[in-house]
């Protein structure tokens, strides 16, 4: 499909091809981000989602084409990577986790100052879990993690967001509300990317959407893009997906 550009975009995509070892996961894709869209990625599994995030944030090198910021810069992202990618067994409780979220701004072994520290435990009142702050990560819940990770994202304060998967695994109530933290970054106009699975969520609270099987099968506003038509030729495209593929030739970015 033809690319999507203009002048207010924040990530452009140029003829982007990722996998790993060779194998491609996303094939020639083109497009956009805009400057404070909101904006669902979705698709069968094993679409080139995650894979796709990953390339944006800067840890996955493209085999070939180009990830472009042209209105940000890498310290402008923050990333949140599927819970099943965090090892919660490190010895660390709520508040410092947070305080990652500062780690641009004073370096692995500067001294957070007690602004900082404030503006980690309002940003724990802003997800649900005010008086947690010296509660061992690995007793919450999944639920109850997740809230945490969305806390160091507050405190982050970025322009660019990335969610892989931010909703799988946790309760009603839980989605709600990060859903509402969401809305809040929308309202501040950054830039916010989430893969999701459930499509009536993505219908009732992103705007815009990109069906990806492999391929972009539609990148538009929501109600465009999640098609009766285009979701079918998204499951078809997955059914016919050769794993078998010959590798792809990696070219300079």
């Amino acid at each position: 499909m033809a690319a999507r550009t203009a002048p207010d975009d924040l990530v452009r995509l140029h003829d982007l091809t990722l996998g790993y070892r060779r194998h491609p996961a996303v094939h020639h894709l083109s497009g956009a981000f805009r400057a404070g869209s909101l904006t669902a990625v979705v698709g069968p599994n094993g679409a080139g989602k995650s894979t796709l995030l990953k390339a944006i944030a800067g840890t996955l090198r493209p085999l070939s084409g180009r990830v472009v910021l042209t209105g940000a810069q890498r310290r402008d992202i923050a990333f949140l990577p599927q819970q099943a990618e965090i090892d919660r067994s490190f010895p660390i409780d709520v508040l410092d986790t947070v305080l990652l979220g500062h780690w641009r701004r004073v370096g692995l072994f500067g001294a957070v100052t007690r602004r900082q520290i404030e503006q980690a435990g309002e940003a724990l009142a802003a997800v649900g879990l005010p008086g947690f702050e010296r509660r061992p990560i690995g007793a919450l819940s999944a639920g109850q993690f997740q809230r945490v990770l969305f806390a160091r994202l507050l405190v982050q304060d970025a322009r660019l967001i990335l969610l892989d998967e931010p909703f799988t695994a946790i309760d009603a109530r839980t989605t709600a509300d990060l859903l509402d933290v969401v809305r809040r970054w929308h309202g501040e106009e950054r830039t916010v990317v989430a893969v999701l699975h459930d499509i009536e969520q993505v219908r009732a609270h992103f705007p815009d959407t990109l069906l990806l099987a492999r391929e972009a099968i539609a990148w538009d506003r929501t109600d465009d893009s999640l098609t009766a038509a285009n979701l079918k030729r998204a499951r078809a495209m997955a059914e016919a997906w050769d794993e078998s593929a010959t590798p792809c030739r990696r070219s300079t970015p």
